[in-house]
């Protein structure tokens, strides 16, 4: 553990994005040094570090996998050599990296670490997001932008929840995943419909907002939450207000993941979300594996929506 390496933003690099020598971590005592093997990619951090990071060396990178180098020095958390899953708010695209316990989980054997470098921040805003409708047994659930990492995940656990789910997709060619990820009907279009056959919705989780959400908050059921986590299809939302309240004791829900884990805390969630790979209960979809020297083109194409599901970036240890 001599030197280590992560991606920086660099706004000379191709892509601005450039693996470069970093300092290496200095844990605090609650904190295990891990060494990264994978990690994946999340639209959020890849388009700050595409569009609007301006300073130079900034690391970006939420997603992690490795072994436990150096277990914290209270005692907390796994121990040496754990194979494990953990999040960062920031950094976590390095060879090594310091991660609070509390934010780590250990890995049953059966779990490899490009399927457990998907499940951060996907894995856990799906989990918390279908958290919000309660019980989802034979309940109608709206799954938007179902394709991207966290659609994924959320039709898979409101599967294995019992729920009703609807997927929105745009496209037809992509029916086909999100029915084998557990979707028993299918919207597609790049809107969803104002009036369709399969709602009202006990529970949407939407991450399109826009148009999409304007639509979404007007099939709610009554006592129905639509969970708002996203916006790539637009920053801004008209609807029928009176239409929202008439329906009754309906909510919307602005959810950012690290608030949400101030209750509970990421290990927890991140250990049930293993056991689910482990049991073969859990699928995450993996588009695209590469070195983590192919980052540039890797983001782009996410940016670009050239694959479904997450993109998962070996370090080659």
């Amino acid at each position: 553990m001599d030197t280590n390496h992560g991606i920086v933003v660099d706004p000379a690099a191709a892509e601005r994005l450039a693996l470069r020598e970093i300092e290496m971590p200095a844990p605090a005592p609650s904190e295990a040094v891990v060494r990264v093997a994978a990690v994946s990619l999340n639209r959020g951090e890849v388009y700050v570090s595409l569009t609007r990071a301006e300073s130079a060396g900034w690391r970006p990178g939420w997603d992690l996998a490795g072994l436990v180098e150096r277990p914290a020095a209270d005692g907390s958390g796994p121990k040496a050599g754990a194979r494990v899953v953990g999040l960062l708010r920031a950094g976590a695209w390095a060879e090594y990296v310091a991660v609070p316990t509390n934010a780590l989980a250990e890995l049953p054997e059966a779990v490899t670490f490009a399927q457990a470098a998907t499940l951060p921040v996907a894995g856990l805003t799906a989990l918390h997001a279908l958290m919000k409708g309660g019980l989802l047994l034979e309940r109608p659930v709206l799954i938007t932008g179902a394709t991207g990492g966290v659609g994924d995940f959320a039709l898979q656990l409101a599967r294995l929840s019992g729920a009703k789910s609807v997927a929105h997709i745009r496209r037809a060619e992509q029916e086909a995943e999100v029915r084998e990820a557990g979707a028993e009907a299918v919207v597609v279009g790049e809107e969803l419909p104002a009036a369709q056959p399969f709602g009202p919705y006990h529970l949407v989780v939407d991450s399109v907002g826009g148009k999409t959400l304007a639509a979404a908050m007007g099939l709610l059921a009554e006592g129905g939450v639509c969970v708002s986590l996203g916006a790539s299809g637009g920053n801004e939302a008209t609807f029928d207000v009176p239409k929202f309240f008439l329906t009754g004791r309906t909510a919307l829900y602005g959810f950012i993941l690290f608030d949400e884990l101030k209750t509970e805390p990421a290990s927890l969630g991140l250990a049930r979300l293993a056991s689910l790979i482990a049991q073969g209960k859990l699928t995450p979809r993996i588009s695209v594996e590469a070195p983590w020297t192919q980052i540039g083109d890797v983001a782009r194409q996410l940016l670009d929506r050239r694959y479904p599901g997450k993109a998962v970036l070996h370090l080659g240890t």
